[in-house]
């Protein structure tokens, strides 16, 4: 995912979990609001809690690399926040990947 497809400020961040629509399942928490920018952005963030930093990275990626998979940016209408969830962790890529699709289906930004 290109640098200028994510959230990255601490305070947007705050925004969109505050003021965002809300959509839950057992691997991610997707907050969503109506895009400010051209194109659609996606931040991701976790918990220290979910390992080291090395790990948490790992997983950063791999959701960024799935949102760059399912979301067209210049055509999505909405910015979004995924939060990673401890699901996350007791399934496989794919599992984690279908997840995320449907909380993007739900949400409305595909």
């Amino acid at each position: 995912m290109k640098k200028k497809n994510r959230v990255r400020k601490a305070q947007e961040f705050q925004e969109l979990v505050h003021k965002g629509n809300k959509f839950v399942n057992s691997s991610f928490v997707l907050y969503t609001m109506d895009k400010k920018e051209q194109q659609a952005r996606i931040g991701v963030s976790l918990s220290k809690k979910l390992g080291i930093a090395v790990m948490r990275n790992l997983y950063k990626r791999q959701v960024r690399m799935m949102c760059q998979d399912l979301v067209d940016f210049k055509c999505a209408e909405k910015d979004a926040v995924v939060i990673v969830r401890f699901g996350y962790l007791n399934q496989s890529y794919e599992t984690n990947k279908n997840n995320l699709e449907k909380l993007f289906i739900k949400a409305t930004m595909m």
